[in-house]
């Protein structure tokens, strides 16, 4: 687990109030490494409750279960009924609520008041919400309202019930090939409708697609999301590496202005890298040792990893992943023509193979994909032909070399 802006959130809180030392953060910040390498995710906070540095309690007050929004705030959002938690982080709690107006089940994510005295989150909250609400595809969680009532900042949307991708991974599981390219079809065909009305994501990744219990895929979390025409916010974001270390792409990482959909392309392409195989694309002891690799070191093709996967899937990949934005897919259009043929058992129109495109067809219809006899003979022919010239012109080569020694013996001889 990477540590992102909310475990840097909540570290320098704990330092504000004295709860922690730095010598502490970077103990536990070590200790949360170790166990990331050996597979074990842990926040850090919880690792600080671990090593004795934090109580238990002292971490639910620094959530808000105590003076935020932890509790049931029914009486603060007008016209829902909270009914249940369903989960919490370092930037917000997400609950289970009815909306009575039209007697409907949704989700809402509440802004704790410790965070609503930093205008930098409370506008990040409501960028969320007005991008999402631009939005309306049913592969993207839809937006319903934002609003901020009795001091509580709120994001109201629709309820996805299931798991995510990553829920799925993290119990093990490995995709078959057809399933991963039906999941990821309906996220591409997502991120089109986002990239066509001027939003990129910024932060694709197995938490963020959502399954219902019918497997239909959404996308969710336009925490991150910005319009690509806001140059104020790139400029003021310069430098900075936004996403999430597993799936970001290499001109995130370098904090670069000028971020378009090419960078969806890539997140998406190392989600289903990890879907397939069941590993993420780059591993590292630390976050910047993950995106240092994603800059410099080689992808191990997937194929090579799971070699039930067809190349036709492995270069889909592969491409997606190119380190040069410019040798990706050039939009959410095109990678969606190759999936299309993927699902249909055909060569992808757009990735390169290490084959010949044909040869995908030829191999299924079980067609011999060796030259012809005639072919062999002429080929044969030809080689013989062209020994026999060489032949040819080394014995000429050589008379003339002969007669030039002679010639300047004689000259020699008679100075």
């Amino acid at each position: 687990m990477a540590e992102g802006p909310e475990d840097s959130q909540i570290c320098r809180l704990l330092l504000e109030r004295q709860l922690v030392t730095p010598e502490e953060v970077r103990a536990a910040s070590d200790q949360r490494r170790q166990l990331s390498a050996s597979g074990h995710e842990r926040p850090v906070t919880e690792v600080l409750v671990d090593l004795g540095f934090l109580t238990r309690t002292q971490l639910q007050r620094l959530h808000g279960s105590n003076e935020d929004s932890g509790g049931r705030p029914a009486q603060q959002l007008p016209g829902y009924q909270i009914l249940n938690k369903c989960g919490a982080g370092a930037m917000a709690v997400v609950y289970r609520a009815k909306q009575l107006s039209l007697n409907r089940t949704v989700a809402i994510k509440v802004l704790p008041k410790r965070l609503s005295r930093n205008a930098e989150f409370v506008e990040r909250f409501y960028r969320e919400g007005r991008a999402a609400a631009q939005l309306n595809h049913a592969n993207i969680v839809q937006a319903i309202d934002v609003a901020e009532a009795n001091g509580y900042h709120y994001f109201v949307m629709e309820f996805v019930e299931g798991c995510t991708v990553y829920d799925e991974l993290a119990d093990g599981k490995v995709y078959a090939e057809e399933e991963a390219v039906d999941i990821i079809t309906q996220i591409a065909r997502a991120l089109l409708h986002a990239h066509e009305r001027g939003f990129i994501h910024r932060d694709v990744k197995p938490k963020n697609i959502m399954l219902t219990r019918e497997r239909v895929a959404k996308l969710a979390d336009m925490g991150l999301a910005r319009e690509t025409t806001d140059l104020q916010a790139a400029l003021a974001e310069a430098g900075r590496a936004y996403g999430t270390p597993y799936y970001i792409a290499p001109e995130q990482i370098r904090g670069e202005v000028d971020i378009d959909h090419r960078a969806d392309l890539y997140s998406l392409g190392a989600t289903f890298y990890h879907m397939v195989t069941g590993r993420v694309p780059f591993e590292g002891p630390t976050p910047s040792a993950v995106m240092h690799k994603h800059l410099k070191e080689p992808l191990t093709p997937p194929d090579h990893l799971n070699t039930n996967l067809t190349s036709g899937c492995g270069a889909m990949i592969e491409m997606l992943m190119a380190k040069n934005r410019d040798d990706r897919y050039p939009s959410a259009r095109e990678l969606l023509v190759d999936l299309e043929r993927l699902a249909r058992k055909q060569a992808p129109e757009y990735a390169q193979q290490n084959v010949e495109a044909g040869l995908f067809e030829t191999l299924s219809s079980g067609q011999s994909v060796g030259p012809a006899p005639q072919e062999v003979a002429e080929a044969a022919a030809r080689e013989s032909a062209a020994r026999g010239t060489a032949s040819t012109l080394a014995v000429v080569f050589g008379i003339v070399a002969g007669v030039s020694v002679l010639i300047n013996a004689i000259l020699l001889a008679s100075r």
